[in-house]
């Protein structure tokens, strides 16, 4: 035996509030979409081109207010109210005028229970265009019933909807509420559309967005429409065009860097209805520097109307908005450099992301931009002027450690740490066949330091090898050079493969005694083998001093000290046992300054 489903109407209406629908005040957008499709569906039928929308607000003294919806439209026979309201997710919206269903705003048949959040009742009067029957009124309840009755009077084809006011949405049903409502979700739509309170009938649309001029519309234009809709001020506005999502409209280029991780929301509209402000995925990723408002003609909305559907269509959009970006980039690049470099101050980012994938934009802006190095902020192509060879450091924190060093060995290197410059500087070649281009670390910075004499090395022999023993433990050994700055008394030098094994032993500590047991298993033999180097300058008159030193108490203290500020100086982060030695050190060291403790 089959069964049908049953449906708790309470219950899809509580799950539309909830979790489909942004909020109760979307019953107004899903007014005004059946509205418009009325209208629409009767011009396809027979030619009809005078359709209007009018909202009038009944405010009696003492009882809920009323808000009655009326359009001229299509309207529906007895039929078709049973078939299209009783009927949840069946839509009139199909092909038999002729058309496509995504000639039309609404696909669901679920927008009318929208209502059910700000109305016990929906009470709708409704007559066909298509045939010359009398009008139908239909009364509808959030508990799932519902009645039907034809009316004498049979009146003009179209639609009329009676919504009394329930208990906590009186904010909704408020004159100057509704105004703000109707011209948000429905100020570019091309039907007239009005509004009577308090016996004053008042137009709420009628100022078309300036893309409907086509290309004439003016960049001054797009920017005031920009800062009436989107408010604040903008670098620029570029005209938006794709074919495949029937897309008009424009982008704002943002004054300000927005994180490239926070996808910029957009002003959405379909077929000049605002569907959100909260469109994502409309542009390609890199695209994170702009807002946009754009009306789609051919996108195919989600059930909310909220989104779009991520299918080829909505990819094919993507890549031509995109596209429509990349030429406006390209124009500026060749027509107002000055106006770009002002660009690029602030998007660099977003153009740093188009160049990686990109060649011609790869060979057009890479003289342009930024890189920081160990001599200050600079564009690669003032890089390039002054080096025959690019060094980078990797990370931001092997640059940082390497920076002063390479700085002081009247070496420029690049900090390729924030995110596309390593795979911007490794292209390099590509374009610039003479150029090559080299990682450089710590460890390799180590090996053009200048080596002491067998006499210096001698001097230091006794330093070199208590620092040897005080070190073993942290899986560091000694060494002694000469390098720049003087000022740096030791350097810590580690390897890739000892970063590694140093960040595996540091998370090691900080687990339970099985993760613990776990790690030390993985780093096995390699991981023991790998030691980093504490390198002494012996250019700076402290390490000779050291050397010089006999109290072998304090000089332990001394290279324990030296030690955790190499690291510190290096920004590697301190495990417990390193942390525990900088303090113990430093309370030593205090206690000898103020007298070995005696009282005074």
């Amino acid at each position: 035996m089959e069964h049908r489903f049953q449906v708790n109407l309470r219950g899809i209406i509580g799950l539309l509030a909830n979790n489909l629908y942004s909020g109760p005040s979307v019953f107004i957008r899903e007014l005004l979409q059946n509205c418009v499709d009325a209208v629409h569906a009767r011009r396809l039928l027979d030619g009809f081109d005078e359709g209007s929308i009018q909202f009038e607000l009944i405010e009696n003294r003492g009882a809920a207010p009323t808000l009655v919806v009326e359009d001229n439209g299509i309207g529906l026979t007895e039929a078709e109210v049973h078939r299209f309201l009783a009927t949840i997710g069946e839509s009139s919206k199909r092909d038999e005028l002729g058309a496509a269903r995504e000639d039309f705003i609404g696909q669901f048949g679920i927008g009318l229970l929208s209502c059910f959040m700000v109305a016990d009742e929906i009470v709708m009067l409704t007559r066909s265009s298509r045939e010359n029957g009398p009008a139908v009124e239909w009364r509808g309840r959030p508990d799932g019933t519902y009645s039907v009755r034809p009316l004498e009077q049979s009146g003009v084809p179209g639609t009329r909807v009676f919504l009394r006011c329930k208990e906590g949405s009186e904010a909704l049903f408020k004159p100057a509420r509704l105004r703000e409502l109707i011209a948000h979700y429905g100020g570019l739509l091309t039907e007239p559309i009005w509004l009577t309170t308090g016996g004053a009938r008042r137009r709420i649309n009628g100022e078309p967005p300036p893309w409907r001029d086509g290309p004439s519309a003016g960049r001054g234009d797009l920017l005031d429409f920009g800062r009436r809709v989107l408010g604040g001020d903008f670098f620029d506005a570029i005209p938006l065009r794709s074919e495949a999502g029937g897309i008009e409209g424009a982008a704002y280029v943002l004054t300000h860097s927005p994180s490239p991780s926070a996808r910029q929301k957009h002003r959405v509209y379909l077929k000049n209805m605002l569907l959100t402000e909260q469109a994502q995925g409309l542009l390609p990723d890199w695209a994170f520097f702009v807002r946009c408002v754009v009306n789609s003609d051919r996108l195919r909305p989600t059930a909310s109307r909220e989104g779009f559907f991520e299918d080829e269509s909505l990819e094919r959009t993507r890549e031509e908005l995109g596209g429509c970006l990349r030429s406006w980039l390209l124009k500026l690049a060749r027509s107002d450099p000055a106006r770009l470099e002002r660009f690029i101050a602030i998007h660099y980012l977003a153009i740093k992301s188009m160049a990686v994938h990109d060649d011609e934009f790869y060979r057009i802006f890479i003289d342009m931009l930024p890189f920081e190095t160990s001599r200050g902020q600079t564009t690669m192509g003032e890089y390039r002027r002054a080096n025959l060879q690019v060094l980078y450091a990797p990370t931001v924190d092997q640059f940082r450690q390497i920076a002063a060093v390479a700085g002081a060995q009247n070496l420029c290197v690049i900090n390729a740490g924030y995110t596309y410059d390593q795979e911007l500087l490794l292209r390099l070649p590509e374009v610039f066949p003479d150029l090559t281009v080299e990682r450089i670390d710590a460890e390799s910075l180590a090996q053009s330091f200048e080596d002491v004499s067998l006499e210096e090395r001698e001097s230091c022999f006794d330093l070199m090898r208590l620092a040897d023993l005080v070190l073993q433990p942290f899986r560091c050994a000694a060494d002694v050079r000469r390098f720049r700055p003087t000022e740096l008394v030791a350097l810590y030098n580690i390897s890739d493969d000892g970063l590694l094994m140093r960040a595996a032993r540091g998370a090691a500590d900080q687990s339970n005694e099985n993760w613990a047991g776990m790690l030390a298993n993985a780093l096995g033999d390699t991981g023991r083998s790998i030691y980093a180097r504490l390198v002494f300058n012996f250019d700076n008159p402290l390490v000779r001093r050291l050397a010089s030193l006999t109290d072998r108490k304090l000089l332990r203290r001394l290279i324990e000290l030296l030690y955790a500020q190499a690291l510190l100086a290096g920004h590697h982060p301190m495990s417990m046992a390193e942390l525990k030695l900088l303090n113990q050190g430093l309370i030593e060291l205090i206690s000898l300054a103020a007298g070995k403790g005696e009282e005074p």
